[in-house]
């Protein structure tokens, strides 16, 4: 039984497409990709991929499972290479997106001790909440904040973070404090353009999963100004508690609705393809996971 073969089929197989082309890619046969993705399920017990004559999707179990086959891959191919490369220099360009609060407040300070480090390596950072196509963009790598990655992309996970409902106490002064979700439907509220929720918010309550259909007065595409209306008494935001969490411990916001939660998002080191890394790309995302290592 080899895991690793295991593994490495079944993550050919959902970065294909297809079995076909996933036995292509790794230079074997369909009937041996087929043979090693069976007898993965067999031994975990689940069912990773529906298979129908046309089409072929991951079941949530094999959603899971391949963040994890992904990591350890690139964790292998990371080894291989440093063992390999040890006498290489990391040089050149990295071009890197970022999100523009998560990047100005947590990752401008790190760019100087990673440069110091690797002083042949050039960084160009481009700060926007829009998530870029790495390819067809120049992009060699992305961090992200979400709670589902594309399966066609490799991720790192950096950190976690929850998105918090709250308003200002002069605007709960005036226009009271919610008790239930669903009163949200009657408040002034502070949307974030590129949220997953927009106008429908989802929370996991008491009582269960609720939706509430909410009309927002400001639409805006960055976290920053959501804030600032909210500072100013304008309506309730949903934001990540990097963003607002110093405003929470003063005072001048108030979480509302504790009981009910958003998903948990994940911040990601994006990057197209673990083959082939470059050393400087490799280096960077190493750096980065490192820097946000929580403290023993």
């Amino acid at each position: 039984m080899d895991k690793f073969q295991e593994m490495q089929a079944f993550v050919a197989v959902v970065d294909a497409g297809s079995f076909v082309r996933a036995a292509e890619a790794l230079g074997s046969s369909k009937a041996a990709v087929s043979r090693h993705v069976s007898e993965l399920e067999d031994r975990l017990g689940v069912r990773l991929l529906n298979r129908t004559t046309r089409s072929l999707s991951m079941t949530d179990d094999g959603q899971a499972f391949y963040f994890h086959c992904t990591e350890l891959l690139a964790a292998l191919d990371e080894a291989e290479g440093d063992l390999s490369t040890r006498s290489v220099e990391a040089s050149g360009l990295v071009r890197i997106s970022a999100p523009v609060t998560f990047g100005i407040l947590h990752l401008a300070p790190l760019w100087g001790g990673f440069l110091a480090r690797y002083p042949k390596v050039r960084l160009d950072v481009a700060l926007s909440d829009r998530a870029v196509d790495l390819v067809e963009d120049g992009f060699d790598l992305a961090i992200r904040i979400s709670s589902v990655m594309q399966p066609s992309l490799i991720a790192r996970q950096l950190a976690a973070t929850r998105l918090v409902l709250c308003a200002s106490p002069e605007y709960l002064a005036r226009r009271g404090t919610p008790q239930h979700a669903h009163e949200l439907a009657q408040h002034d509220v502070v949307a974030y353009t590129y949220g997953a929720f927009r106008d429908e918010w989802t929370f996991d309550g008491p009582d269960g999963e609720v939706t509430v259909k909410v009309s927002p007065r400001l639409y805006a595409n960055n976290g920053d100004t959501c804030r600032a209306a909210a500072l100013r008494g304008q309506g309730v935001i949903l934001q990540p508690d990097f963003l607002i969490g110093d405003d929470l411990r003063s005072g001048e916001l108030v979480e509302i609705l504790p009981d009910y939660r958003t998903e948990d998002l994940g911040v990601y080191a994006i990057y197209a393809s673990r083959r082939h890394l470059p050393l400087k790309l490799r280096y960077l995302v190493d750096f980065l996971v490192e820097a946000f290592k929580p403290a023993a």
